[in-house]
């Protein structure tokens, strides 16, 4: 790896962050993947620039010592971030090409919702970004777009499944379903039938033998329509599709059931692509999902009685396969899965930091990202991808900016699209030390998992010495094993080099003894109640009567042993966005609690969480065009 790497000839001012990904020469893939000890046969080319990796890499390397583990994350952000995906590429591009060590950043694929929406791209930004910007952010290799097919498939089974039921008798459906052969009248199950009868209990190879009995229970999922759970998703924010009425068409005979559109990104297809470690766990954890309940409540019903999950494992096999793509200076990069960091893990994929933890050998790095602030990203980095993945951390990092500590301490709103107010690009000490409250506790918190913690102060122009001095020395109070300013955004590898340093520090000076915060016996409600109150800073927890009741179906019907995964807003500790800095003494209100049986975890919902996005007056779309002459992008931010 470190032989591809190379230092930058960065300039200032910082030009757009697609001037500065268009003008740098891109290493041949099949170079990066040579260096990083990639076959040429684990490597599927997408053209020069990009390639999927087969996970037969971890089969080879099965015995291989794994290298060090860095996780970023970070404080409660601004609307508008505070730079972690920018950090995760600095810091990885300082050590590959400034401090010659084996590194792999691992980070998530964006959506291209925000890409065209308000946010932009998630690529990285100034001197430390991943190549090529616009395939990044924009198709990829399809990943997403396979997990739409997916998603819409199965949405299109429920509703056939249950507009066939309600239409049909039990001998025609079960006629339809194992219809005769023409030649001479056998039947025969098709192969994503035995998933349904195995759960069933019937034992039978030949249709003839079911029993009346049998083949009731055969044929009626007796789907309750108000159960259904399942949305269909598109990959652009469309407000308007968070609520729909289906079935409206005069062939439907008037069977309108109102339902909604999420993101792609928000798919449980997605969290799963996320958390799974092979090919024969993908096709059991889609088997699994729940879609919704029969009428009676008696049974869950799932994909696998649909008899889809093997149509969707089909769709989602080589989306499995982790993408690579390299760091402006050519340190290897995968990116891989890119789940709703409110709804699911947050996180990009475990396989992806897998496969790169064998591939940089035990003196190497893996620095890979967590979503949104340490109380979500982190949290569930450690409780959903290390449990299910068998993850170690080495080192966590907590990413803070000048920025989101003043609006912590009292500042005006930051508002996406608008101008920042003066407080926030000139000198307020005070600000700054008051905001410090909301770093602590996410200091504190990292704390918790007994890893080694270090703070990278991400520099922006405006920013202070002081402020900057501020951070550093009441970090390193609060708790962190270092503290250190890092400005890679303008100088790129070279101006994390501290960051590195600090990082190896911690990885091989400070002691490490990492634990869960709870254990899997523990019952789902206690999980819930120990992540607001040892990590949200909650006095409690209050649930809804729904969510009562479905906490202990779950836990009756053998779900108690999963995870939880909570869903709140990423701009305060607690579920309320206007509580900033570090508020105490609230109660976390879980609203309402589903099964992501095939991502394996139990969903706990605070306050509202958008699912679709929608667009602003002005989106981001207005700048991206194509360069007629030359055919490259241009706008795309």
């Amino acid at each position: 790896m470190v032989g591809t790497a190379r230092k930058l000839v960065t300039t200032t001012p910082v030009p757009s962050d697609i001037e500065i990904a268009q003008s740098v020469s891109i290493q041949p893939i099949c170079d990066i993947a040579d260096s990083a000890g990639i076959l040429s046969e684990e490597l599927e080319l997408y053209g020069n620039t990009k390639a999927k990796v087969s996970l037969s890499v971890l089969e080879r390397l099965s015995n291989a010592p794994d290298g060090k583990l860095c996780i970023v994350a970070g404080m409660n952000p601004t609307s508008l971030g505070e730079g972690k995906s920018t950090s995760t590429v600095g810091v990885s591009q300082a050590l590959g090409a400034h401090l010659e060590k084996n590194v792999f950043t691992c980070i998530r694929q964006p959506s291209q919702g925000p890409t065209f929406g308000i946010k932009g791209g998630a690529a990285g930004g100034g001197w430390s970004q991943v190549l090529p910007m616009e395939d990044f952010n924009l198709h990829l290799t399809g990943d997403i777009h396979a997990i739409s097919a997916a998603t819409n498939l199965l949405a299109a089974a429920i509703e056939t499944r249950m507009y066939h039921e309600n239409t049909q008798t039990n001998e025609a459906l079960f006629r339809r379903l194992c219809p005769p052969d023409p030649k001479d009248g056998s039947r025969k199950f098709c192969r994503g039938m035995f998933p349904r009868l195995e759960k069933l209990g019937i034992n039978k190879n030949n249709p003839a033998d079911l029993t009346e009995e049998e083949i009731l229970r055969f044929v009626r999922l007796d789907i309750d329509p108000d159960s259904v759970q399942w949305n269909r998703v598109v990959d652009v924010n469309d407000r308007f599709l968070r609520c729909i009425d289906v079935g409206k068409a005069r062939t439907e005979k008037g069977m309108v059931r109102e339902t909604k559109f999420d993101i792609s990104v928000a798919s449980e297809i997605m969290a799963i692509l996320a958390l799974t470690t092979s090919l024969a766990d993908l096709r059991s954890r889609l088997g699994r999902i729940v879609i919704g309940e029969s009428k009676s409540a008696d049974e869950l019903i799932t994909a696998d009685d649909l008899g889809i999950g093997g149509a969707l494992t089909v769709l989602m096999k080589d989306a499995l396969k982790p993408n690579l793509l390299q760091t402006l200076e050519g340190t290897p990069t995968f990116v891989h899965a890119g789940p709703f960091a409110n709804i699911a893990s947050g996180n990009s994929s475990v396989v992806a930091d897998q496969v790169a933890l064998k591939l940089v050998g035990p003196d190497g790095f893996v620095v890979t990202e967590a979503g949104f602030g340490s109380e979500i990203g982190l949290e569930k980095f450690v409780h959903l991808k290390c449990r299910l993945g068998g993850l170690r951390p080495s080192v966590i990092v907590l990413v803070a900016t000048v920025r989101a500590l003043k609006m912590h301490g009292g500042g005006p709103p930051v508002i996406a699209g608008t101008a920042l107010p003066d407080v926030y690009t000139s000198e307020h000490v005070e600000l700054v030390s008051k905001g410090f409250e909301n770093l602590r506790r996410h200091i504190e918190h990292a704390n918790l998992y007994k890893v080694p913690v270090v703070v990278c102060c991400n520099r922006f122009r405006t920013d202070s010495g002081k402020e900057l001095d501020t951070i550093v020395k009441m970090s390193k109070e609060a708790g962190a094993y270092d503290a250190v300013v890092s400005n890679h955004w303008e100088e790129g590898g070279k101006g994390a080099v501290a960051f590195g340093e600090a990082v190896i520090a911690a990885t091989s000076e400070a002691k490490n003894e990492f634990q869960f915060l709870y254990e899997d016996a523990m019952p789902l409600r206690e999980k819930i109640e120990v992540i607001a109150t040892k990590v949200y800073g909650a006095s409690g927890v209050e649930f809804s009567e729904n969510a009562t009741r479905r906490l202990e179906m779950y836990q009756a019907r053998g779900f108690g042993k999963m995870p939880i995964c909570i869903a709140k807003t990423q701009y305060s500790f607690s579920a309320d966005a206007n509580l900033k800095g570090a508020p105490t003494g609230f109660t976390l209100p879980v609203r309402e609690v589903r099964l992501s049986a095939g991502a394996g975890f139990v969903l706990a919902i605070c306050g509202t969480i958008q699912t679709m996005p929608g667009l602003p007056t002005r989106p981001a779309y207005y700048n991206i065009d194509v360069d007629l002459k030359t055919g490259r992008v241009i706008g795309l931010m």
